[in-house]
């Protein structure tokens, strides 16, 4: 092969690559490695349970739906003859059968996170229109402060956690703030 057959060989190879990796990791790239943590946390069924895209809630790290057939109702806290409140008090009960924190109940269903990739879950986050009119500097006080969501590393019973402590999730969503909340 000459010099300039090579050269043009290489040209096409690394243009073929270039394209490819494009097409195929778009994905991954527009991925921040600084929201993955913060993903494995959202995407645990702690988290999920009730980020569900579904009229009832789920329960379990298998995600079955709700005992006793509870539904969403109007506003996200069960039907008016079965408020989530019924069963879930304050706190997680004495032998953790059911658990239990203030304000329980389902995200509303524009904070479903069911089905998205971490892209598409970081985004959702940061949409206004879906996240509770939240700023970041918002997000990062409801997801370290919010008694509900500090339950998920409390939750009584055989429930698994999510895989990061909370404070290391904190942590995690302050250098996220911190960089913009990068996707």
């Amino acid at each position: 092969m000459t010099n300039s057959m090579t050269r043009t060989a290489r040209l096409i190879f690394t243009l073929t690559l270039l394209g490819t990796s494009t097409l195929l990791g778009h994905s991954a790239l527009a991925q921040s490695p600084l929201f993955q943590p913060l993903y494995e946390v959202l995407s645990h069924p702690r988290c999920m349970n009730c980020h569900t895209i579904t009229d009832f809630p789920r329960q379990g790290d298998e995600r079955r739906r709700h005992d006793q057939l509870v539904v969403r109702g109007a506003d996200n806290h069960g039907a008016p003859t079965l408020q989530c409140s019924a069963c879930h008090q304050d706190n997680n009960v004495a032998d953790g059968a059911v658990p239990g924190a203030p304000h329980w109940g389902l995200a509303p269903l524009s904070m479903g996170w069911e089905g998205l990739s971490a892209s598409q879950l970081c985004q959702v986050l940061k949409d206004k229109s879906k996240n509770g009119d939240r700023s970041l500097a918002d997000l990062l006080k409801h997801m370290s402060e919010d008694d509900l969501v500090l339950w998920a590393w409390t939750p009584g019973g055989n429930r698994t956690t999510p895989p990061l402590s909370q404070p290391a999730f904190v942590e995690a969503v302050q250098a996220w703030v911190n960089a913009g909340g990068p996707c």
